[in-house]
């Protein structure tokens, strides 16, 4: 295959419904660690597909705790999958060959594939962006008795807790743990991920890594490649800008800046980003 930077530029042009998100994943996770294999970890994911149809076939109930029920099985029974709470901070949990190896990982990587199951299968699902806690939706709709319209309706599961189907006042507890005594459930806390933003939060773990461990030039590396698959990502051309000025890279660093302006023209952060333009010009002459 070719270089996997390619393949990103590539995925960057997609339209998002046509992203393969676990094959990006590994595309991501080939560049963190390129002497991993990568092949072995694409068999697996073929290998999980079609063992995630053939459960399907089996299946006559469309029920949605009955699905997630079916998958949990798959995933956490038959291959083992869980998430590592001895090492939750590794990188290695957000490499998504290496979670594949290790049968552990975080949960937005165990998330993919969920996903890329209920994919496989034709099944509606989603990723959740729940604050500090990656969850996933299952789709379906019933019928309501009285007119018999069908009404969307959705079961959420914590995949990194085994695939166990979360019912509103787990989700408040969860969101208590994460935010504080005094959060509640509300609006947007249970928005639906496009497929991008779901691999963007794969990589913002090992960028969050990387500069918690003053990694500077790995912290910028991961930003460029989230910039690949995220072309008009306006926040991370800032960051990428704010990262370069910090390892001296003048002109990158205006270049990036540059870029923002062209995705944020106007408002406070654009005001910002000129006078830190002017300012970095100014050591360039």
């Amino acid at each position: 295959m070719s270089d996997p930077r390619d393949a990103l530029d590539a995925i960057g042009q997609l339209p998002d419904v046509e992203i393969d998100l676990a094959g990006a994943a590994i595309q991501l996770a080939r560049i963190d660690a390129p002497d991993l294999d990568w092949r072995a970890a694409m068999d697996h994911l073929s290998e999980l597909a079609r063992s995630a149809v053939s459960l399907a076939d089996d299946m006559s109930s469309t029920d949605l705790p009955a699905r997630a029920g079916a998958l949990a099985q798959l995933i956490t029974g038959r291959y083992a999958y869980s998430g590592d709470t001895d090492n939750y901070d590794s990188v290695a949990n957000a490499n998504l060959i290496q979670v594949i190896e290790r049968r552990r990982g975080l949960p937005v990587a165990l998330g993919i594939l969920w996903l890329h199951c209920t994919r496989a299968i034709g099944w509606g699902a989603h990723g959740v962006d729940f604050p500090g806690h990656f969850l996933v939706a299952l789709e379906g709709q019933s019928t309501k008795r009285r007119n018999r319209t069908p009404e969307q309706q959705q079961a959420v599961v914590d995949v990194f807790a085994g695939g166990v189907p979360l019912a509103a006042r787990d989700m408040r507890a969860l969101l208590k743990r994460v935010e504080g005594l005094d959060a509640e459930l509300r609006p947007g806390v249970l928005q639906p991920m496009s497929s991008r933003s779901v691999l963007l939060r794969l990589q913002n773990n090992i960028k969050s890594r990387r500069l918690a461990n003053d990694d500077l030039p790995g912290a910028l590396t991961c930003v460029e490649d989230m910039l690949r698959i995220a072309p008009d990502g306006a926040m991370l051309w800032r960051e990428a800008a704010l990262i370069n000025q910090q390892l001296e890279h003048v002109g990158a660093a205006v270049r990036c800046y540059e870029r923002f302006l062209d995705l944020v023209p106007q408002g406070d952060a654009a005001l910002r980003t000129r006078v830190a333009i002017d300012d970095l010009r100014s050591r360039l002459n």
